[in-house]
């Protein structure tokens, strides 16, 4: 919601992840999205509540966490781009693209076939 902050955003996948006996990967962020896929602010998923940049409206921002069965800690294969866990522990990783609005959030990847998705009400105005 406009008015909050990058670190409330990380603060809440952390405490969401942890508090279910899963940890969260440091090394890989969210981004600001534009007129270049990977743009600035980073969007950690994990932090704290209050700090970062303020989010305002017309900012579009990814969130996609990394989340490991146990701990943490990854490795990254000489190809640069396979990820696996140290641990050998599974891992998921998602993604939704944001847009902070005056009034609202909308989710923009929001599913087509996602119940709570009304294509007749959704609007980036």
């Amino acid at each position: 919601m406009a008015g909050n902050r990058i670190g409330d955003i990380g603060y809440a996948v952390q405490s969401c992840c942890e508090d279910a006996g899963f940890s969260v990967v440091r090394e890989f962020v969210g981004h600001g999205t534009g007129r270049e896929l990977h743009e600035d602010p980073e969007v950690p998923n994990y932090g704290h509540q209050g700090r970062g940049p303020r989010l305002v409206p017309g900012m579009t921002i990814a969130i996609e966490p990394m989340i490991c069965q146990y701990d943490c800690k990854i490795t990254q294969a000489k190809d640069g781009w396979t990820v696996k866990t140290k641990d050998g522990g599974l891992a998921a990783h998602f993604e939704h693209s944001i847009a902070i609005l005056k009034d609202r959030t909308e989710i923009m990847t929001r599913s087509w076939d996602d119940p709570s998705f009304d294509p007749d009400t959704f609007s980036l105005k």
